[in-house]
């Protein structure tokens, strides 16, 4: 199998046949051997029947179908799961992302060796103030925060090896940050590709304020595990630690001071710095005790699932 293209969607009936269609072209001219295979985020509308007529027409057509709306990330990870090309291709059922562009990122992967090819669409289509500006904001904290040098983290068309698929875990609203979580599972040669930009052709976008706040939360969750997720005794035991000295300082200042330096003066417990000193020492513990339970989570942890398959075709998700 050459190529395994993997289609997450909610609510686009509209569009799926001809999108199929688009893609079987592009894939026939270039004699690739591939599968498409769609993920049913829990569409109200006509969706999963249409992708259901397509794999009785069309072997490469596979389907999976969640029982709700889990989110895009979901989506993506039992996609991920499911698939067997050398090169496998995200992209949006939207008609956003062209086919065209196929061909293009499956030979930066495997004549050019990259691990990962981002899409960037350079010039876009969508509202200016309701995905253009906070897809900026986006990129620029994610360079800031990564130390990867692309323009357009969120772009839904991507190119990846198998193996990249296959060892990183997408939940939440990460798949905006695909890439990172790539360089953090040791795939380091990651190139990026501009790519033409569609204007929605049917339905509306599904990109929302909720959405804008929960991708930067899950940038500073990606920032924070890639730092400390392996060993959050590092963070939290030297905090612990440190303010555990501090309030020990304090409660030493206080004893000399009290034995050696004013002797008739006030009693400890009536002083300020005795609450402070009282304070940061049980602060110092707890946290080093979060540090500690931290790495005892870590080591236990175990792979979840976080939806539920409702119907398959023709693949191998669980």
């Amino acid at each position: 199998m050459d190529i395994s293209i993997v289609i997450p969607l909610l609510n686009e009936e509209d569009s799926i046949s001809e999108l199929y269609d688009w893609i079987a072209s592009v894939m026939q001219s270039n004699h690739f051997l591939y599968e498409v295979l769609f993920i049913d985020d829990g569409s109200t509308d006509q969706s999963w029947s249409i992708i259901s007529a397509l794999a009785k027409k069309h072997p490469q057509v596979k389907g999976i179908r969640f029982a709700a709306n889990y989110g895009k990330s979901q989506a993506l990870h039992a996609g991920f799961k499911a698939v067997s090309g050398q090169v496998v291709i995200t992209m949006d059922a939207d008609l956003q992302d062209s086919p065209e562009e196929i061909p293009a990122l499956y030979t930066a992967i495997t004549k050019e060796g990259l691990d990962l090819v981002s899409g960037w669409k350079k010039k876009r289509y969508d509202h200016l103030f309701t995905k253009n500006i906070p897809s900026k904001l986006f990129n620029w904290a994610a360079r800031k925060t990564s130390g990867l040098s692309l323009h357009d983290f969120n772009c839904g068309l991507k190119a990846y090896k198998l193996e990249v698929v296959k060892n990183i875990e997408v939940s939440g609203e990460m798949h905006r940050y695909i890439p990172v979580l790539a360089k953090n599972a040791g795939f380091h040669k990651i190139g990026e590709q501009i790519v033409q930009h569609k204007a929605r052709k049917y339905g509306k976008t599904k990109f929302g304020m909720n959405r804008f706040i929960n991708g930067f939360l899950d940038l500073i969750t990606i920032w924070f595990l890639s730092t400390f997720g392996k060993r959050p005794m590092h963070l939290f035991g030297a905090l612990g630690v440190i303010m555990f000295v501090i309030g020990f300082g304090f409660a030493l200042y206080l004893g000399v001071d009290k034995l050696f330096i004013h002797t008739s003066g006030r009693l400890i417990a009536n002083r300020p710095e005795f609450y402070i000193s009282l304070t940061a020492m049980i602060l110092g513990t707890q946290l080093f005790l979060a540090g500690f339970l931290g790495e005892i989570i870590i080591r236990q942890r175990k792979d979840q699932v976080h939806y539920t398959i409702k119907e398959t075709i023709a693949t191998k998700a669980q």
